[in-house]
């Protein structure tokens, strides 16, 4: 099999399956419709934890892979965008988790939910960090928009939402998440509530451009632009936790579109309508971060057996 690779799809799913791809020899080109800095992944919140994925039975492994990787990268966060921070899932119990939960460290019960050290993650910076990381592994990426799969010898489709006409698979559907970055008042934690229910649920990220509030979870909405109403009980939301929210000047908002897939993440080997292969990796819904690496590990190995 020729060591020449196509990776469709330049967000963090198809930039970590390169350098996979990449480090362990083959020569991988990323195709993509736009800057990775200025994909879906650039908008996520972006904390560590298995959030809107399924399916449940392979995501565990997938996200303590990812973990071991970000528990490293944190060693040099102003490199690589990771940092280890403390914070508090409002509401969780760990009998409501997989068998994953026992192997992430410190996580622990507490009167008001679970307490974790987890991984967060300054996208910008950590994608710009992927980015470089390719290409000093001799990875390339192209901003190109590409109307269907190249006819390649070896293709990793990396598409996320693309992959909806792309492919096509109905299956894939867009789930809105709308955000609030403002000055940070001071909060070092993150803080996320599972009790909430609906569309609009209630977090905050501290990041090094200032806190990120969230959130919304709404499903089948396209809209890319930002509602000032939701941006207001955004606001008022994260305040009820900190009132010192309120009155923080708001810097920017923020909409991205979850790729979520119906029966869950697809990460699978396929002959292409050439004859060449083909390896899908998308649908991970709002935990692309979180599995990145699980499965990109299990993709470039798909990639590189010929059987599939």
């Amino acid at each position: 099999m020729s060591n020449d690779v196509i990776v469709v799809g330049g967000g963090v799913i198809g930039l970590t399956t390169a350098i996979v791809l990449a480090e362990s020899g083959h020569r991988v080109r990323v195709w993509c419709r736009q800057r990775p800095q200025e994909s879906t992944s650039a908008v996520a919140g972006a904390l560590w934890w298995p959030y809107r994925i399924e399916p449940e039975e392979r995501v565990g492994d997938w996200a303590l892979t990812s973990l071991r990787v970000y528990e490293e990268l944190a060693l040099k966060p102003e490199e690589t965008g990771v940092r280890l921070v403390d914070g508090l899932h409002a509401g969780a119990r760990l009998g409501g988790l997989g068998p994953w939960a026992a192997e992430v460290p410190g996580l622990r019960e507490a009167p008001e939910g679970l307490r974790a050290r987890l991984p967060l993650i300054d996208m910008p910076t950590h994608l710009g960090w992927l980015e470089r990381r390719l290409v000093e592994a001799g990875g390339t990426v192209e901003v190109r928009d590409a109307e269907r799969l190249p006819d390649a010898p070896l293709v990793v489709n990396c598409t996320g939402l693309g992959a909806r006409g792309l492919i096509p698979d109905p299956q894939v559907r867009a789930v809105r998440g709308q955000l609030v970055v403002v000055e940070n008042p001071g909060i070092r934690e993150w803080y996320t509530s599972v009790g909430d229910e609906g569309e609009e649920s209630t977090y905050f990220m501290p990041q090094p451009y200032g806190l990120l509030l969230g959130g919304t979870a709404q499903e089948d909405d396209w809209n890319l632009a930002p509602d000032p109403a939701t941006a207001e009980r955004i606001i008022a939301r994260c305040a009820l936790i900190h009132p010192e929210i309120a009155d923080a000047r708001v810097l920017g908002h923020r909409v991205g579109l979850r790729p979520v897939r119906d029966s869950g993440v697809r990460v699978e080997h396929r002959l292409s309508s050439t004859g060449g292969a083909l390896v899908h990796n998308y649908g991970h819904g709002g935990a692309g971060v979180t599995v990145a690496w699980g499965c990109a590990e299990e993709a470039a190995a798909l990639a590189t057996t010929p059987s599939g």
